[in-house]
């Protein structure tokens, strides 16, 4: 994976446990929302990493 799409990926998920953590205090089912985004964020991120891996390989 190139170094930009690597930070895009590490932000993304940055930001999104940041509001997890934040909307924990307000309102439950939204912290459980963006605790399932921060969940697909990360695979989405191991999950091209395995495909241009694939991809370079052959």
């Amino acid at each position: 994976m190139s170094k930009p799409m690597a930070l895009f990926f590490s932000i993304l998920s940055v930001l999104l446990m940041c509001a997890t953590a934040i909307s924990i205090s307000y309102n439950g089912w939204v912290a459980l929302l963006f605790s399932l985004l921060t969940i697909f964020s990360i695979g989405a991120g191991f999950i091209v990493n395995a495909k241009m891996r694939r991809r370079r390989q052959g």
